[in-house]
Order: structure tokens, then C-alpha cells, then sequence
């Protein structure tokens, strides 16, 4: 497991970072000014298992896992995030009940959580913003259970690239040691099966980006 490193900087300069586009339109005007960036480096814990939440991590750029160490002690990818939020069930929670993980250099942007259920509460039309973001993960996360209940990593791959994809082409931005987690399999049997896929001449790779052979 990689090792827990500590911010070792002040970010208070990115205090007034522009909020993205999704952001903004979600959250309520007085929300905007309480939001704070900050930058992790690779292999930085963003929060870890037992902490008490009292931030809402959003991710503006980069790459965040939440993982728990699985019997053999080798971590378990529960949720990846490359524009979102993070631990969105956090908000209701005494404490985490996994790690977050900066997979590679990382800026996230973080609200009080205590702002935030606040004005969850006080503003109706807000709530249902997030109600509606909330439906979205859940559709990402189905399809992810979906991937996972698939017996054969070929299977696996091609449903990655068709559900999570553009136009035939999904951007394994962080590498394939880190897409093997997600897909839940050994980074030995995805290199196998990417081969043999490009082989048959049903996938093309180009340096990270996995692209469908069209017919």
C-alpha cells in the first residue's frame, strides 16, 4: 500500500479558485465563497478510515480512489472519481469507513460539510439539485456492478469502453495498472487480455487510450 504522506503546504492561495461549471450550477450562491482548492500529490490520502468528515471533496482535476484493504491486504477500489464528488454518502456519517487516495497529482475543491448539510436544509431547490446528482452516481455505480458481475475480463473491458466511453474510445488516463483495480481483475490478466483483443482486431490501443475496431 502506498505510504500516508501529509499536505505539506499551505493552500490557502487557491482559496479562490474558479468553481467548474457543474459546481457552480449546483450549489447555491452562498455555498460558492466557502469552497476552498487544494492540491495533493500522488499516493496523498486525501482522508482516512475512522476520520471524522467535515469536508465535501469535490475533484476539478485528476484522479481520487476510495479503498478499504481486502483480506490478502491489497486494496479494494470502491468508488473512482475524476470530475465529481467524492464520498458523497460521507455527509451523514460519524466517520469514513475508507481511504481516499490521490492516484496521481490531484486538485479537489472542499466545502464545509456543515455548510453544506445546512444548506441542504434550508433550500429546497438545492436538495433537489443534489437528489439529481446523487441519481446520476447511482447510474454510474449500477453500471459498475454490473462490469464486476461479468465473469471475463474481456467482457469487462469491452463493457468499460461502451458505458463509460466516448465515441468508442475510453481514456485509461492513470494506466492500466490502475484501470486493472477498477475492473477488478490482476494488471497481469488485463495486459493478457488487451493483447489478445488487439490480436482479434477488436480494440486499438494508442498509448493509454483503448478505442473499438469499427466493423
Amino acid at each position: 500500500m502506498a505510504a500516508i504522506n501529509k499536505v505539506s503546504y499551505d493552500p490557502s492561495h487557491m482559496k479562490n479558485m474558479i468553481l467548474p461549471t457543474p459546481l457552480k450550477a449546483l450549489l447555491p450562491p452562498t455555498l460558492h465563497p466557502r469552497c476552498e482548492g487544494v492540491r495533493f500529490s500522488k499516493n496523498e490520502r486525501i482522508f482516512l478510515t475512522g476520520d471524522k468528515p467535515e469536508w465535501m471533496f469535490y475533484v476539478v482535476s485528476g484522479e481520487v480512489t476510495l479503498e478499504r484493504t481486502g483480506l490478502q491486504g491489497e486494496p479494494v477500489v470502491l468508488q473512482r472519481t475524476r470530475q465529481g464528488f467524492v464520498s458523497e454518502a460521507s455527509l451523514k456519517v460519524a466517520k469514513y469507513h475508507c481511504d481516499a487516495l490521490a492516484i496521481i497529482d490531484t486538485t479537489v475543491l472542499k466545502i464545509p460539510v456543515r455548510d453544506l448539510s445546512a444548506g441542504l436544509n434550508r433550500d429546497p431547490a438545492f436538495a433537489s439539485r443534489w437528489i439529481g446528482m446523487l441519481n446520476g452516481e447511482v447510474r454510474r455505480l449500477r453500471l459498475q456492478c454490473e462490469r464486476l458481475s461479468m465473469k471475463s475480463v474481456k467482457d469487462r473491458v469491452l463493457h468499460l469502453i461502451n458505458t463509460e466511453g466516448q465515441y468508442g474510445s475510453f481514456s485509461a488516463t492513470t494506466g492500466l495498472k490502475s484501470l486493472a483495480g477498477e475492473l477488478g481483475v490482476t494488471h497481469e490478466a488485463l495486459y493478457r487480455t488487451l493483447a489478445l483483443l488487439e490480436k482479434a482486431k477488436i480494440i486499438h490501443r494508442d498509448d493509454r487510450v483503448l478505442s473499438l475496431v469499427r466493423a
